[in-house]
């Protein structure tokens, strides 16, 4: 498999013995470079993708084309508009404990 920027592949064993068992990452492509180098190998540059879908760590690897498989999933996890880490919290500087002081209430009460 030839990459390409965009591509989300799982690097393991596969493609390079460094990144045999645990070691194995998902790995988003932003370039592939033309030096050239042995047969069948290539030096991509990319994101490390963790399970939430998210990019971790910027990364240069040493690959070969053989070993390089794309993963089954071709987009990240869309986030839930629901989800707010600060929800239960009213002191969170969006305004909300400020217009109905439940804020001042709850810092009172602390006391």
């Amino acid at each position: 498999m030839r990459p390409s920027p965009g591509d989300l592949l799982i690097i393991d064993g596969r493609a390079s013995v460094q990144f045999a068992g645990d070691r194995a990452l998902t790995f988003r492509v932003m370039s592939v470079c033309d030096r050239p180098t042995y047969a069948g190998w290539v030096w991509l540059t990319g994101y490390v993708i963790n399970r939430r879908g998210q990019a971790t760590a910027k990364r240069e690897v040493y690959v070969q084309f053989a070993g390089l498989r794309p993963t089954t999933s071709t987009s990240a996890p869309k986030r839930s508009s629901a989800t707010r880490p600060y929800d239960s919290r009213n002191d969170q500087g969006d305004g909300r404990a400020a217009r109905n002081r439940s804020g001042l209430r709850a810092r009172a009460d602390a006391r």
